[in-house]
């Protein structure tokens, strides 16, 4: 049997502020991994790991025009 619980989120300003800016974080790791691994692959018919992928999020992470990618958790971005 299974169960399922809704919950209502009624987030303060800030709140709902800082969970924007994580998601929108977080959509913008995933559509550069997937153009990278897409890439890897039509190129070089080349499959890119976790480990690769994690490997490209510390490089971005330390690129001046992605240095947004700091200012939130680091556990969503994985």
């Amino acid at each position: 049997m299974e169960k399922a619980y809704w919950f209502r989120f009624y987030p303060t300003p800030e709140q709902e502020s800082l969970l924007r800016r994580t998601l929108g974080c977080v959509r913008l790791v995933y559509n550069k991994a997937l153009h990278e691994r897409t890439q890897a692959w039509y190129e070089k018919q080349e499959r890119v790991g976790y480990a690769q992928t994690s490997s490209m999020l510390t490089d971005w992470k330390k690129q001046e025009e992605l240095d947004f990618l700091n200012e939130v958790s680091c556990v969503p971005l994985q």
